[in-house]
């Protein structure tokens, strides 16, 4: 057994959001993290609301709510949501929480200690309509690398390129809409990356089995143009991490905030401290997670998050920590705080050829979405067809077959023949009698071919062949009851029919394992069915024919209500008209 740190990328506080947020890390995240715990690893699975910054400030505007008070409520909501997923987070933390404030200004202090920060006289754009300079997504224009019209001050959502506010082309307030802008000199601190190249060069082409996606984004930013840049830390709002080196008042810095993407993925070590103390445990019980001298040494951390989110995970963050390991490790030698093992990054979702949309309510989002079916139905078709090697379009149709022949058909028909056959000839009853003979070799080949794939895939995180190989162990299950035939054995050797249906309830016991990550609502009421106790879904076969005789003759089962129903064209139709955009 080791110990696994998962965290998935935080999502932002403001709004409804997308199932392209869900697919792109938390929803893989969690089956990572599952799968990995139901492998007898230790496994911490850590993940917040991103609280800081323009969005947050500009979501609780347009609410007409107080900051603080917004993204409380909404903390509320987003964590909700995720239990409505089944997400299965350790901790569900918060970036505007007192362990990150803390932890992030003692960061920049260690920073400064190590020479990574300067101070910067600089220009941005100030708006006179609204009184006060526009950082990040307070101010909107064309990108000046891909042309998209409408780029945010600190990133460009289509090409990902990062921006400052002054890069825009034909720039306006988010606030107001206003262009009467000018440019006003201000003072900000600066992280000095390009300190870092080098080293942080070294350290990506070391990670050979990154996914292409994490290091090509990486790269592209260490080498394109001028190379990877100093970048501001600091910015003019109210609602942030106030500006200090660790306890002192940074001089000069009154009155700003850290800039959201320096304190968000620091909240991924704040969320353990916060966990610890919402357990009532010690530092010692978060710091084993994080540091090295505080026995981290054996942890694997894997960080796992959607494609815009990857230069900062593999740039701006790695440079922090390496910083602060210069200052608190023994020279080279040691580095207390642990960087990243394996980033794992994702594409597009998109909706019908399209983009998601809020404003033109275009596309389901997670709060719809748990309205029409529950969370089981949204995470198979989102994780069996998640956007790892390219853009995946969602679509009603695709949808409605995924469930209907995949859940319903496969798994869900599978169960409901066998246990009621069973019911009707053997009672609620494994029955006593029989052999297993070839049929059960067979199955158990193929399913042992299958298991071994399958976890070589979830291992290497690879989703949708972890969900191909999931199905294909259904599938032999089916394959299995239609050479078999019980329900016509039965008629002239009940022993021989017997052991079929015997082997058939152990593969439900097999799936209900093997189908956690995936589907573990599903995969509940399997093992409840057969009576089995939760922590039996621990329980990892060694070898498909172990498992084809786990449940003895005489083990009790209930007949389940039907797993999965099917989705009608008359309601694929309707959910179509729905969520089509428009008036």
């Amino acid at each position: 057994m080791s110990r696994v740190l998962v965290t998935s990328a935080l999502p932002y506080i403001n709004g409804d959001k997308q199932l392209g947020n869900l697919v792109g890390s938390m929803l893989p995240a969690d089956a990572y993290a599952r799968f990995m715990r139901q492998r007898g690893h230790e496994v911490m699975f850590i993940c917040a609301t991103d609280e800081h910054g323009t969005p947050a400030e500009l979501a609780a505007a347009e609410a007409g709510q107080d900051v603080a008070a917004y993204c409380a409520e909404m903390h509320e909501v987003q964590k909700k949501l995720g239990e409505g997923f089944g997400l299965s987070f350790d901790f569900f933390g918060r970036s505007s929480s007192p362990q990150n404030r803390k932890l992030t200004q003692a960061f920049a202090g260690k920073l400064a200690e190590a020479g990574l920060i300067k101070e910067v006289s600089e220009k941005q754009v100030y708006s006179n309509a609204d009184g006060r300079f526009l950082p990040d997504r307070y101010i909107i224009g064309t990108c000046p690398n891909c042309g998209f019209d409408r780029a945010r001050g600190d990133q460009c959502e289509n090409c990902t390129k990062q921006l400052n506010p002054t890069d825009l082309i034909d720039p306006r307030s988010s606030i107001s809409g206003s262009t009467d802008l000018e440019v006003r000199e201000t003072k900000h601190l600066y992280l000095r990356q390009s300190e870092m190249r080098d080293k942080l060069r070294a350290w990506i082409d070391s990670k050979t089995d990154w996914p292409v996606l994490s290091t090509s984004i990486a790269r592209k930013w260490l080498d394109d143009g001028d190379g990877l840049q100093d970048r501001g830390i600091t910015r003019d709002l109210d609602w942030g991490v106030p500006v200090k080196k660790g306890e002192d008042v940074w001089p000069g810095m009154e009155g700003k905030v850290f800039y959201v993407w320096f304190d968000a993925p620091i909240e991924y070590i704040a969320a353990t401290a916060e966990w610890a103390e919402a357990t009532g445990q010690d530092d010692t019980a978060w710091e084993r997670w994080w540091r090295s001298d505080r026995g981290g040494e054996d942890v694997r951390y894997v960080q796992i998050m959607g494609k815009d989110n990857v230069p900062f995970h593999t740039l701006s963050f790695p440079v922090t920590i390496m910083g602060i390991n210069s200052v608190d490790g023994d020279g080279e030698q040691t580095a207390p705080w642990k960087l990243v093992d394996h980033i794992k990054s994702f594409n597009w979702l998109t909706y019908e050829g399209g983009k998601f949309s809020t404003s033109q309510k275009r596309g389901v989002f997670m709060n719809q979405a748990l309205d029409l079916l529950p969370g089981d139905y949204w995470r198979w078709w989102l994780l069996s067809n998640a956007p790892e090697s390219s853009d995946s379009d969602f679509t009603w149709a695709g949808f409605q077959n995924g469930v209907n022949k995949d859940l319903a058909d496969v798994l869900g028909n599978f169960v409901s023949r066998v246990t009621k056959f069973c019911r009707s000839k053997f009672g609620e009853v494994a029955p006593q009698g029989g052999e297993l003979g070839a049929l059960e070799d067979e199955l158990a080949r193929e399913l042992d071919k299958r298991l071994t794939a399958y976890v070589e895939a979830l291992e290497a995180i690879e989703i949708r062949k972890a969900a191909q190989e999931l199905r294909a162990a259904w599938v032999a299950g089916n394959e299995y009851l239609q050479k078999a035939e019980p329900w016509a054995v039965f008629k002239t050797d009940e022993a021989a029919a017997a052991v079929q249906i015997r082997t058939a309830l152990n593969l439900i016991r097999l799936y209900a394992i093997i189908s956690k990550p995936f589907i573990p609502d599903a995969a509940d009421k399997m093992a409840a069915a057969l009576g089995l106790e939760e922590d039996a879904l621990l329980d990892w076969p060694r070898s498909a024919k172990d498992a084809l005789t786990a449940l003895p003759p005489g083990h009790t089962f209930t007949v389940p209500d039907n797993l999965f129903g099917k989705i009608d064209d008359a309601q694929r139709e309707a959910w179509e008209a729905q969520f089509g955009g428009g008036s």
